[in-house]
């Protein structure tokens, strides 16, 4: 079965004209006009993980310290949705079920139709995993996901903070990335021929003390024809926690107070202020021009111009 990256029903010839002449860098702000960011829900203890769910109609997301996955709907509000092991980053996949990666269990999960969990990685050549943070899905059924040691309580078993890919189908695990000091957010490009990945900087939890003083940067990454990572294309100085794209390739971030956008060649495009520092942003709405923020306590929105990507569930 074929799965396609598509632009969902917002993404119109005139929305796509109107796109294309807003990539040309011409100083016309991504936003929407009049938008404003606006709070939706707050009272939460460290809101992460946003993904939209279409057949829903609701935004789910992590609120960590609280190990719950909460949801919230322009009808229905904030509610609870389901616990969770102090899950991060979540995404759907094809079928539209969301995939998580859990603090606390160090591992990634599957959350079925029926609510039954899937482990589908918890460790790499007999080790757990240190923690494992976000993750992003590719057409050719790999899911690629982050592992730095944000939930870790114990000691490292794995001598590093590596970049995974998984096959699905198989099961196999291997790493695809060393050389970052703090690996966060990750994210394809919509065509699936780049991979972004953030890097927090140096920590002193890294098991090897020359990453201790490594700078923050946003890496991005070639996937050669055969889906495997390819050479480094260039870095943003500047770093983020999880990040999004939309129908253009221009990439979403979160770095201190601000949501930043970047052309798909890592060049600043506009700075969002947030009134709480920014953990993570998707893309939801009947129309995908629905930026959600989850921000410390918080969740917010903002309306866009442009859509987001999204996944064609099946």
């Amino acid at each position: 079965m074929k799965l396609f990256l598509v632009t969902l029903a917002c993404a119109c010839s005139f929305s796509l004209l109107l796109a294309t002449e807003l990539r040309a860098d011409d100083g016309q702000s991504l936003l929407a006009d009049g938008a404003k960011v606006t709070k939706l829900a707050g009272g939460m203890k460290f809101t992460e993980g946003p993904v939209w769910l279409p057949e829903n109609k609701i935004l789910v997301f992590s609120d960590i310290p609280n190990s719950k996955l909460m949801q919230w709907s322009s009808a229905g509000g904030l509610a609870p949705y389901r616990d969770s092991q102090e899950a991060n980053g979540n995404i759907i996949d094809f079928q539209g079920r969301i995939l998580s990666c859990q603090h606390k269990a160090r591992n990634v999960i599957r959350i079925e139709k029926d609510g039954k969990e899937t482990v589908l990685a918890d460790r790499f050549d007999g080790k757990r995993f240190n923690s494992p943070n976000d993750l992003a899905i590719r057409s050719d059924g790999t899911l690629w996901f982050t592992d730095p040691p944000w939930g870790l309580t114990g000691a490292h078993e794995i001598p590093g903070h590596w970049v995974y890919r998984l096959e699905l189908e198989t099961g196999k695990i291997e790493p695809v990335v060393k050389d970052l000091a703090m690996p966060n957010g990750i994210v394809f490009s919509p065509d699936e021929t780049r991979l972004y990945i953030a890097d927090t900087g140096g920590h002193p939890r890294h098991p090897d003390p020359s990453f201790h003083k490594l700078p923050p940067s946003v890496q991005c990454y070639e996937i050669n024809d055969n889906g495997k990572l390819g050479r480094k294309l260039f870095q943003i100085d500047s770093g983020s926690d999880g990040m999004t794209m939309d129908v253009l390739g221009n990439l979403y971030t979160t770095h201190g107070n601000q949501v930043q956008i970047y052309s798909a060649d890592g060049k600043l495009l506009e700075s969002i202020e947030v009134p709480e520092g920014p953990a993570n942003v998707c893309f939801g709405e009947e129309d995908y021009k629905t930026l959600f923020i989850t921000a410390r306590t918080s969740l917010y929105s903002l309306p866009m111009k442009v859509a987001g990507a999204s996944l064609k569930t099946k």
